[in-house]
């Protein structure tokens, strides 16, 4: 297993990034070399052992969690150099959130990252991401990036779309042209869907992949914001997960126009110390209400449950 290296700026990660590279496209072929040497031609090379290497990316807050390794793992899985970055951006924070409180744990997080196998850590302090304070030039939303989370948190995607716009291109300057993915959790499927969004108008040179959401053995969608609970609100959040999964359930069993979604609102506004945000269904693609065309249909839900705001959501069609 190769050293896990914490780069602390984005010149200390492009340089040790494109020094993995070097080095993964040198076993690469080295395997190749191999191979023809024991007598197979060109046609016999296995595809998954790429002679130009690839680099995965995965963006996080920190306090990570299954989760977050599902995302590592995948990435290992699929790419030769795996990158991941860890920086709680206040960009995304509004007026009284959580931002100060947010759950830190760089140890805790630096020693889950060895034992997955992750080659780069890049561990940025605010101020060398943002150098001279907030940015004055910023990532635009849109009108997706004002429904659901952007109505109630204005500015929250604006923050997240500028963080990773410069996350994606740091370190595809660092990977100097090979193929770069980045991958996200479902979990937050609007972010998703605008993350994907900026990356084609933009012309970026990456692959966004999502990852399923990960739950626990009760459902509840892990997130790093659950550390936040009591044993008695973690009980009741699980309202959520359980009222999306019967949406699903009528979802494929009746068909869309068979689901009844206000009954669903009124389980989890019956539910003792749950406080429903909103419970709707969408195209996941354009966050609207689904039509003839769409091609899936997304119930998406947000609670909270004392203080603490929690997100999940489904496909139910």
């Amino acid at each position: 297993m190769t050293e896990l290296i914490v780069a602390r700026t984005p010149e200390e990660l492009c340089a040790h990034l494109a020094q993995r590279v070097g080095q993964a496209e040198a076993r690469n072929l080295a395997a190749v070399e191999q191979r023809r040497a024991a007598g197979q031609t060109e046609e016999d090379v296995a595809p998954e052992a790429p002679r130009v290497a690839t680099v995965g990316l995965v963006p996080t807050m920190g306090a990570l969690h299954e989760g977050h390794a599902t995302l590592i793992r995948r990435a290992r899985e699929q790419n030769d150099v795996v990158v991941v970055s860890i920086f709680v951006n206040p960009l995304q924070f509004g007026p009284g959130e959580d931002y100060d409180r947010y759950p830190r744990t760089p140890e805790a997080d630096l020693e889950l990252l060895r034992g997955i196998g992750v080659d780069l850590v890049f561990l940025p302090e605010v101020q060398t991401l943002y150098p001279g304070g907030e940015p004055l030039v910023r990532v635009t939303s849109g009108r997706l990036g004002e429904l659901f989370e952007g109505s109630r948190r204005p500015g929250h995607f604006d923050g997240v779309l500028t963080v990773v716009n410069k996350l994606l291109n740091i370190t595809a300057a660092g990977a100097s042209g090979h193929p770069l993915r980045a991958y996200f959790g479902q979990k937050d499927a609007q972010q998703v869907a605008l993350v994907q969004r900026m990356v084609a108008d933009f012309a970026l040179p990456v692959t966004i992949v999502p990852v399923a959401i990960v739950r626990d053995d009760d459902g509840l969608a892990l997130s790093s914001r659950n550390a936040y609970l009591s044993a008695e609100e973690r009980t009741a959040a699980l309202v959520l997960s359980r009222t999306l999964a019967l949406l699903r359930e009528e979802g494929l069993s009746r068909g869309y126009a068979g689901i009844d979604l206000d009954a669903a609102r009124q389980r989890i506004e019956h539910a003792d110390g749950v406080e429903l945000d909103y419970l709707e269904i969408v195209d996941p693609e354009t966050f609207e209400p689904p039509t003839e065309d769409s091609r899936r249909a997304l119930a998406l839900a947000a609670i909270r449950v004392g203080a603490t705001r929690l997100l999940d959501n489904m496909d139910v069609v």
